[in-house]
């Protein structure tokens, strides 16, 4: 057996998750458990699925109310740096916010 090939239980750390705080509800949850939405050269809005579109990015929690807050308070614009959403944009998050209260469990 190679030296420092072993492992024992005490050595072992948690995994590291990365955290993201939601722009609207202001709560930190796993990077995973939120949605990604980035602004790209154009300065147009987008759900990011993959995490890894270049661009500024904001996290927002899969409840369609923190949605509607980050819209209605324009926390979006902030977070994105951006004069104003684009209209289109905002009827697609919109949108995207309503699908996501229809597939919520429960």
């Amino acid at each position: 057996m190679a030296v420092g090939s072993e492992q024992s239980g005490a050595n072992l750390r948690p995994k590291h998750v990365p955290q993201r705080m939601c722009v609207a509800c202001r709560q930190n949850d796993a990077k995973r458990g939120l949605v990604r939405l980035v602004r790209d050269g154009d300065g147009r809005v987008a759900v990011d699925a993959t995490g890894r579109r270049n661009g500024r990015g904001a996290y927002l929690c899969p409840d369609p109310q923190c949605w509607d807050v980050a819209v209605r308070r324009r926390a979006l614009e902030r977070a994105l740096r951006l004069e104003r959403l684009h209209p289109d944009d905002r009827a697609a998050l919109l949108a995207f916010a309503a699908g996501l209260a229809t597939h919520a469990p429960g």
